[in-house]
């Protein structure tokens, strides 16, 4: 059965290994190979994620099944002392996915969110992939389309998402 940990700084090279096998499984016919390498440079690189953990007080939690990781989420609040929460990342490797692990991650953020007195939950998910069916069943609901430049040239083309707690 599936554990979750909380996340560290020691494990920041954890982090970056789930995050480049299941980002080129989940972006590589949504975005361009230079968009997806240019984005996991800026948000998976040591120093953007010491700067995440440290300075933006992320939370990062690991998925650990049979004592190895297959994922990991982060969150939020979405600014000092509201009861609305970011959840910035979920990603588990393909081969645990379909079988409940995103499920128990999301569950458990959802749950420290709780916890922590927050009333809702957004996230924002890219427009073409699959992961809105995903949220949807979790009781998600598309706010609204956002399309932000992350620089070089690129765009986010994203859904905003929220879950009212």
């Amino acid at each position: 059965m599936p554990v979750i940990k909380v996340a560290r700084l020691e494990d920041i090279p954890t982090i970056q290994n789930i995050a480049h096998q299941t980002w080129h499984d989940a972006y590589r016919n949504i975005l361009s190979a230079e968009q997806l390498e240019y984005m996991l440079e800026n948000v998976y690189s040591t120093t953007s994620l010491h700067n995440q953990f440290l300075n933006l007080h992320h939370d990062f939690v690991l998925v650990l099944q049979e004592k190895i990781p297959v994922g990991f989420a982060s969150f939020s609040p979405m600014e000092p002392g509201m009861e609305s929460y970011r959840l910035h990342k979920i990603y588990v490797l393909k081969n645990s996915q379909g079988c409940g692990t995103g499920k128990m991650l999301l569950d458990y953020v959802i749950q420290r969110c709780l916890e922590a007195g927050a009333t809702s939950v957004e996230l924002n998910v890219n427009r073409r992939n699959n992961a809105r069916v995903f949220y949807e069943k979790q009781g998600f609901i598309v706010e609204q389309e956002a399309d932000i430049d992350i620089g070089n040239g690129f765009y986010m083309n994203d859904y905003i998402m929220r879950l009212q707690l």
